[in-house]
């Protein structure tokens, strides 16, 4: 699906989720909030016309994107929303908002999955990042070519 929505590193996680929108017909609205602590960092809503992530506003750049990947991770798995109403106290549901996922823990087979899909959208990202890659003086040729042969790494390119 990366290949497809033409990712490439250094990853940008706002543009793979306008990329997924577009691909999905149904817009992203990404929201920056401050989440009540303790509680969620992140929550899915579902209305009849987009999908809105809410993602924790007081922490880091790098822990959003990996909260936002980890929603998203939620959407690329289509899995259902909660029945039950979830609401954060602090966060408010987008009007019309038809479900949501608010979970705090790995508990579930779809948290577990969607942290999985974050992970490895981050891992990828990571291995193939040209500017995450360690510069130095060449190898003897013995070296690079095992070196070569043991960090090979396909991903999404």
């Amino acid at each position: 699906m990366l290949r497809e929505l033409d990712i490439r590193p250094p990853l940008d996680v706002r543009e793979l989720c306008a990329r997924l929108a577009e691909r999905r017909g149904r817009p992203i609205r990404l929201v920056a909030h401050p989440i009540t602590v303790p509680g969620p960092f992140g929550l899915w809503f579902m209305t009849e016309s987009m999908d809105v992530i809410f993602y924790q506003s007081e922490t880091t750049r790098p822990h959003q994107d990996h909260i936002i990947l980890h929603e998203i991770g939620h959407i690329i798995a289509e899995h259902p929303s909660d029945d039950r109403d979830h609401r954060d106290g602090g966060t408010p549901a987008p009007s019309g908002a038809t479900g949501s996922l608010r979970r705090t823990c790995y508990d579930s087979d779809y948290e577990r999955e969607a942290e999985l899909i974050a992970t490895i959208i981050l891992e990828w990202a990571s291995v193939l990042d040209p500017l995450r890659r360690p510069v130095g003086p060449p190898a003897d040729p013995p070296v690079e070519r095992i070196d070569s042969s043991l960090s090979h790494h396909q991903g999404w390119l």
